[in-house]
């Protein structure tokens, strides 16, 4: 099986439930860059951490979910569904960093190590992502928890960079004003 077949050769696509949109639908745009959020931490994997590779792979895993979720506008019972057990997780995740991390007590400047600015890079995306699946919400009917989803990755991706960021000795430049 050849992995071009010409369909979207003039700009529309199939959501999951066959039908044919544009590839500008804010539906596309949504899960589209839930994919992208997927790629970036592909990016930034090995991190050299295996409790935070676990914790990313994990999330590709998820954001694979979410991006079914998104491109279904009538999902059925046995479809794939981002739910709070996935929230749950991430926040898990969140608990675990801050709990080695000292206190955070100023806005952080995205970079440092590789590894910990790939996941600032890899956050931004994520709080786009959230965007776009909250511009799709107001037109329409969507599973509200990938909202939450998403907002709590982008939390978890800024607090796995900064324990990336202090495992590494890599200190947190603050903004100046």
């Amino acid at each position: 099986m050849t992995i071009y077949t010409g369909r979207g050769d003039e700009g529309r696509t199939d959501l999951r439930g066959a039908e044919r949109v544009s590839k500008t639908n804010p539906r596309i745009e949504a899960y589209g860059t839930v994919d992208e959020v997927n790629s970036l931490l592909g990016v930034a994997l090995p991190t050299g951490y295996d409790d935070v590779d676990s914790a990313l792979r994990d999330a590709q895993n998820h954001l694979h979910v979410a991006q079914a979720d998104l491109a279904n506008p009538e999902p059925a019972d046995d479809d794939p569904r981002i739910t709070e057990s996935h929230v749950e997780t991430v926040e898990g995740w969140i608990d675990d960093a801050d709990d080695e991390l000292d206190p955070l007590t100023h806005f952080v400047l995205p970079g440092g190590s590789d590894a910990g600015a790939s996941l600032h890079h890899a956050r931004s995306v994520a709080r786009r992502a959230e965007r776009r699946a909250v511009a799709l919400a107001e037109h329409e009917a969507i599973n509200e928890t990938v909202v939450v989803y998403l907002n709590r990755l982008s939390d978890a991706l800024f607090t796995l960079a900064r324990l990336l960021n202090a495992r590494d000795g890599v200190p947190e430049d603050e903004p100046t004003y």
